[in-house]
């Protein structure tokens, strides 16, 4: 580089004394000459680049025209003033002139530069927004910062694929910009979330690289990010409208199945009720029918709680309060279930004084008979099962306690006792069925209420209780529609 250099200034001012000979010769004045110098050193810097080419050739073109063109000829001395005012004037237009070429250049170089970068960027974005999956954006990554830096690039991609497991826990604690490994380089792509993965440049250009170049790279890894980012929102999307298409069909189909359930298991169920009380207990049909009453109540409550599950889904549950004696309530429920059950005893306790609680009796009522078939499942039938109201004035609340002497919650399940489908695994409970759902809608129904429940183990160490409350106070024809939704899941 600085040979050829010096063979631009020597070629140039050359050709210029050569030409400023030919116009001495023709006479023309000396200003003519000290032109063509100038010419010839605005020639070298545009050959050349750099500030110290134009000034080391200012120079010596400013002496070259001394040595040649100014009296005394071949010699540096100077006796005209004159000539020694235009040897200063030369010089210092000679620099100017040299420097303000080399700014053009460099001001050029840096818009070629620039447009190859927003070239780049442009031809990147727009194959990422037409790439298929996210293997298709790895490769167009690939090959475009293969092509901006003139290397052999890589993409990596962490998604849904634990292929670049090691890699990805690297990069997760990473501290600086990029990793700098023994035969490439990985730079990150995050994303608003998580690593999305890397890109991999040899780390024998990645050395070489300047900060314009790693700038430039940081530029195209967030353009990168973005569309893997947008692709990977996408999909989310696609699948969620997918698993919302199979609830919506399994709800469809519950429904549909319950309800055509429910009217025969009615009849089934008045017509064995009738059939009890006809048939003497000592009749060897009446545990037969016994059987059929008790297995069609159940199905039938299986029913009414798939139900009400298909309206929470769809939000369809209104809730309609109206002022209900809880004595009622809780009697009805107990009533239910001790026909189901009659070999256990069920306790009441209820206020003396008539206690009205603003609810929608029915509903209630399905919490109730939900909370005593659980206690039933979990409690031998020579032990005891209450159901227990009293009036929490300063918090203007009803509370209900059904409470068993069962063999108690573990700890781990307290948190997801009431999680959809969810079963305990005692011996008690698996000898009778259950599908996990009463306890989901109870929760559900409860606080479409605006009241709260919870699940413990009794302070007496005896079983386990549920608690839930229900608010006193009530506008006049108050209805709620109620959404479920069970982030749990």
């Amino acid at each position: 580089m600085f040979a050829f250099r010096v063979l631009i200034i020597f070629v140039m001012l050359s050709v210029a004394s050569v030409v400023g000979y030919i116009f001495t010769y023709m006479g023309l004045s000396e200003t003519n000459v000290a032109l063509v110098y100038i010419l010839a050193i605005l020639l070298i810097t545009w050959a050349a680049t750099g500030y110290i080419t134009g000034i080391v050739a200012s120079v010596i073109a400013t002496f070259t025209f001394n040595y040649f063109f100014a009296k005394p000829y071949f010699s540096f001395s100077e006796d005209n003033v004159n000539y020694l005012m235009t040897f200063i004037i030369m010089i210092i237009t000679s620099y100017i002139t040299s420097t303000l070429t080399s700014k053009m250049k460099n001001n050029a170089f840096e818009a070629r530069q620039k447009e190859a970068e927003a070239t780049a960027l442009y031809s990147l974005n727009t194959r990422l927004t037409c790439a298929s999956d996210i293997n298709d954006m790895a490769q167009i990554s690939a090959s475009a910062v293969s092509l901006s830096f003139d290397c052999e690039a890589e993409c990596l991609c962490f998604y849904k694929s634990d292929k670049y497991k090691k890699i990805r826990e690297k990069i997760e604690n990473l501290e600086t910009i990029y990793d700098e490994g023994e035969k490439f380089w990985d730079w990150p792509i995050y994303g608003n979330e998580n690593p999305l993965g890397v890109i991999r440049i040899p780390s024998g250009k990645a050395k070489t690289m300047n900060e314009d170049q790693k700038s430039l790279l940081k530029v195209m890894i967030e353009s990168i990010a973005l569309a893997m980012d947008r692709w990977q929102a996408s999909q989310k999307q696609m699948e969620a409208d997918a698993e919302i298409v199979q609830e919506r069909y399994r709800t469809n189909l519950l429904r549909s199945i319950s309800h055509d359930l429910r009217t025969p298991l009615s009849g089934i169920i008045g017509t064995s009720e009738m059939l009890l009380d006809m048939i003497n207990e000592t009749d060897e049909k009446y545990q037969m029918i016994r059987g059929i009453y008790n297995e069609a109540d159940w199905l039938h409550g299986l029913m009414e709680n798939i139900l009400s599950l298909t309206k929470l889904d769809d939000g369809r549950l209104t809730i309609e309060k109206q002022n209900e004696a809880v004595e009622e309530i809780v009697g009805g429920a107990v009533s239910h279930i001790s026909r189901r059950f009659p070999d256990y005893e069920i306790k009441v306790k209820v206020p003396e004084e008539l206690l009205l609680v603003p609810m929608d009796a029915k509903l209630i009522q399905q919490v109730l008979m939900n909370l005593l078939d659980n206690a039933v499942k979990h409690t031998p039938k020579e032990k005891e099962i209450s159901v227990s109201v009293i009036e929490d004035k300063e918090e203007s609340s009803a509370v209900f306690t059904v409470k068993d002497q069962g063999n108690g919650i573990k700890n781990e399940d307290v948190s997801i006792i009431f999680k959809p489908f969810y079963t305990s695994r005692g011996k008690l409970a698996d000898a009778h069925r259950g599908t996990g759902l009463g306890l989901t809608i109870c929760e559900a129904i409860v606080k479409a209420h605006g009241g709260q429940i919870e699940a413990r183990n009794s302070s007496d160490g005896k079983g386990a209780e549920f608690i839930f409350t229900l608010p006193m106070e009530v506008k006049k024809n108050e209805k709620h529609e109620y959404k479920y939704s069970d982030s749990r899941r």
